[in-house]
């Protein structure tokens, strides 16, 4: 039977205001100006008391967690809190939540010119679960508005925009899928933005809970109820963050900053990255590799890292992880000091199960390290590939120790570089397998991402405690919020497809607005046949755009995708190989600001054109941090492209043809395989790797600057970090930094470049290019420019307090 509960306030105090009925407590906490928690407790287990997610601006939390209760890194805001007529107002300077203590139900308001703007609300009708009056588990319904738009959710098939579409956040191996169709996929991110036209505003809705879950974004239609949104999850407790823009970049910045800091990678993680699972599936594994590296040097393909696959850990066909399989690769030392002797750093795959008839398996058994069945006393089973295993549990200290000490010694002293972390979405179906809770067991069901995360933590440790100067590179195919802190990821095994470009865009530009920044896609397609040549090189002009840049594939044809794979485009292909290395700088900046300032390095154009309505329409362009627009091909034998260039008072370059063209319009731009559409805003600097690049001279740092003025009156100072590249002296500040200010007016440009800081890049000159169609007169630090539209520059290094008087 469904009945209204009326609720109390009964306390406010530490920025918690709490509501209590018969047997129901709700408290809603005031933790920044416009980010407000709602809760509802319903019990104790350690992932109600626990939150691995939130770590707001930390670099890490606890194997433990942390206190769900501990609000210690928020800002906490004076608040008002004011009751009448049945309901109970709470508001900071931004953000008002009303509360309708008959029912339970809240409605929010954004401030906006000195009155309250209502933005959202929760369905009038049993927007909460209470007395189980729904059913089983976690319920929130919220009114739906049909103008709205649904961002997020993480990594999601299909076009950007949620609305009227209902997704399962459920986490498994999704081989093969459809990327415009298949749901599930690998990640568990409970996140997403809603951006309203109508009163121009855009928040965020964060539900902390790791248990399966719906989002239903407007699928389901019942008439007793107008129309609604919800989210249900089948177990757990209800614990959600409202955060208010009132931009959609504002929301993404701030949920970002609430799940914790991206981690910085080593510059070589941003290098091509090879990998396929042939070569280790190959009876003459080492052999493979080998030639791997061969054809790099002869084809003249700049290569960074290499990933490999678990087919080195085979007995038979099967898997085992941590064992070497010596007849494929008799020599691991050998194997990986001839990458490195030719600039190749490895990362090896490794999985968090170990199958039944693994040689450490009754030894771990014995040592309890695994998730345990339902009696508590034996292991639990689950399908793992085309055999049975049992996964490691990290919620034991034991098993972390385990793992840690496997990572270092079957890996690390044998050269191996960086761990990939695959196969780690925790199948285990069975909802009475229990964990070790760090001493309170509890369902696994209930933490399947956090055993996910604990395994990048762990594995992320043991490289740190191995080698304590070197910066850690990790791979993750499954994760959650809070991932970033430890790993790069990708889009799991997708299918050699045209489509698969277009939708793989969507889904990566979704886990940049769910604050998962550092991803790539496999390059060419992981499953299916082999790429015609068109549309690898389609593929790979998309993937040197992005920050994980890896061609990798287990095609059913028995090839592999690899640069060389058609001769007869090899030219082509190098150079689209060559013209990442290129980038390099550039994205290696973006990494920081990422890593610094929440920022992310891709984004859909709307994101830094909010008011410009009609980025808002389903593309294929991107933004590489705010000053690139990319416009790639994705269609089978199109050799133009269409392009919108969002409005704006700076205009755009067409970075091919070097012309400028105003915002607000659709132009048709050449596009055949020699050319990806490049766009540069007004104003724009990008650091460029300058000089020759090769496989043999890809260590070389020439430095160039690409320079798009402004037109008009305008004076634009940009700054460009670098450091190392490798060790943890950046967190000891050891930096620097590239500035380049522009002045410019209807007949002049002036350009200074500077460079400060404690870190004295390689480089000492910096060759600057301006675009051909540049008429005004150019003056570079007091130089006038050449004829040739580039200058040659010495930078004069000012150590960090130095003048340059």
């Amino acid at each position: 039977m469904i009945t209204q509960l009326s609720f109390t306030w009964t306390d406010a105090r530490n920025n918690r205001v709490t509501f209590e009925s018969e047997s129901n407590q709700i408290s809603l906490y005031i933790l920044k100006e416009g980010v407000f928690r709602v809760h509802h407790h319903s019990g104790s287990d350690l992932d109600e008391r626990k939150t691995w997610a939130i770590a707001p601006g930390m670099d890490d939390v606890p194997f433990e967690g942390r206190g769900r209760e501990d609000v210690s890194a928020f800002s906490l805001p004076v608040y008002e809190a004011v009751e009448e007529n049945g309901h109970v107002l709470i508001s900071t300077s931004k953000l008002m939540a009303e509360i309708h203590l008959h029912g339970f139900y809240i409605d929010w308001y954004e401030k906006r010119d000195g009155e309250w703007l209502k933005v959202a609300g929760d369905r009038k009708t049993q927007s909460y679960n209470f007395e189980n009056q729904l059913g089983e588990g976690v319920f929130h319904y919220m009114e739906r508005d049909q103008e709205d738009r649904y961002y997020g959710l993480g990594e999601k098939s299909g076009d950007m925009n949620r609305h009227h579409k209902r997704y399962q956040m459920r986490t498994i191996d999704a081989m093969g899928y459809d990327a415009e169709r298949t749901d599930p996929l690998y990640k568990h991110i409970p996140f997403y933005i809603v951006q309203s036209p109508k009163i121009s505003t855009a928040y965020g809705l964060y539900y902390d809970n790791y248990s399966d879950s719906i989002f239903d974004m407007g699928a389901e239609l019942d008439n007793y109820h107008g129309l609604y949104r919800y989210y249900q999850a089948k177990s757990g407790t209800l614990d959600y963050y409202f955060i208010l823009g009132p931009s959609v970049k504002n929301v993404v910045e701030t949920y970002t900053w609430m799940t914790g800091k991206m981690v910085l990678p080593p510059k070589w993680s941003l290098g091509y990255s090879g990998s396929t699972m042939t070569y280790t599936d190959a009876p003459d594994a080492q052999e493979q590799l080998k030639k791997f590296v061969d054809a790099c040097k002869q084809y003249d393909i700049p290569c960074d890292s290499f990933q490999l696959s678990s087919g080195y850990t085979s007995i038979g066909d099967k898997r085992y992880v941590f064992h070497w399989n010596r007849s494929k690769v008799p020599d691991p030392e050998g194997m990986n000091e001839y990458f490195h002797e030719n600039g190749i750093q490895v990362c090896a795959n490794i999985k968090p199960v170990l199958l039944t008839d693994h040689p450490q398996y009754e030894k771990a058994a014995e040592e309890n390290l695994f998730i345990k069945d339902h009696t508590g006393d034996s292991p639990e089973v689950s399908q793992f590939w085309d055999a049975v295993g049992s996964y490691v549990d990290y919620t034991n200290p034991t098993a972390i120790r385990w793992w840690k000490n496997q990572v270092k010694d079957a890996l690390l002293r044998y050269g191996i570089d960086s761990t990939w972390n695959d196969n780690n979405e925790y199948e285990v179906w069975d909802e009475r397998a229990m964990a070790h809770g760090f001493g309170k067991p509890l369902p696994v069901s209930k933490i399947k991402p956090i055993q996910t995360l604990l395994m990048m933590k762990a594995s992320l440790e043991a490289q740190q405690e191995y080698d304590k100067n070197r910066r850690p590179y990790l791979i993750s195919r499954s994760g959650g919020p809070g991932m970033h802190r430890y790993v790069q990821t990708w889009s799991g095994d997708n299918y050699t497809a045209w489509k698969t470009i277009r939708y793989n865009l969507k889904m990566g530009l979704s886990l940049s607005l769910s604050g998962i920044y550092n991803f790539g896609h496999d390059v060419g397609g992981f499953s299916g046949k082999a790429p015609e040549p068109e549309l690898l090189i389609r593929w790979i002009q998309n993937g040197i755009f992005h920050p994980r840049f890896t061609i990798h594939s287990w095609n059913e044809d028995q090839t592999v995708n690899v640069p060389w794979m058609y001769p007869e485009y090899i030219e082509t292909i190098r150079h689209w190989m060559k013209e990442r290395v290129k980038w390099m700088p550039y994205f290696y900046h973006l990494l920081y600001n990422a890593h610094k300032q929440q920022q992310p390095i891709l984004m859909p154009t709307f994101y830094h054109f909010e008011t410009d309505e009609k980025t808002f329409e389903e593309n294929d362009e991107f933004m590489v941090g705010e000053d690139l627009l990319v416009a790639n091909v994705m269609e089978k034998g199109q050799t133009t492209r269409t392009v919108y260039l969002p409005a704006n008072d700076r205009g755009w370059y067409d970075m091919n043809a070097e012309t400028w063209h105003e915002g607000g319009q659709t132009l048709t731009v050449d596009a055949d395989l020699h050319q990806v559409p490049l766009f540069a805003h007004g104003g724009a600097v990008f650091p460029i790797r300058d000089g020759e690049i090769s496989f043999r001279h890809k260590e070389d740092d020439a430095r160039g600057l690409l320079v798009y003025p402004a037109k008009g009156a305008a004076t634009i100072e940009k700054s460009f970090y670098d450091d190392d590249g490798e060790s943890l002296d950046h967190e000891k500040g050891v930096a620097s930094w590239l500035t380049v200010k522009t002045v410019t007016d209807d007949q002049n440009v002036q350009v200074d470049v500077s460079m400060k800081g404690s870190y004295q890049p390689l480089y000492e000159k910096v060759r600057i290019y301006f675009p051909e169609s540049e008429t005004r007169t150019v003056v570079v630090n007091g130089v006038r420019l050449s004829d040739d539209f580039y200058t040659d520059l010495n930078v004069k290094f000012l150590k960090e307090g130095e003048s340059d008087e």
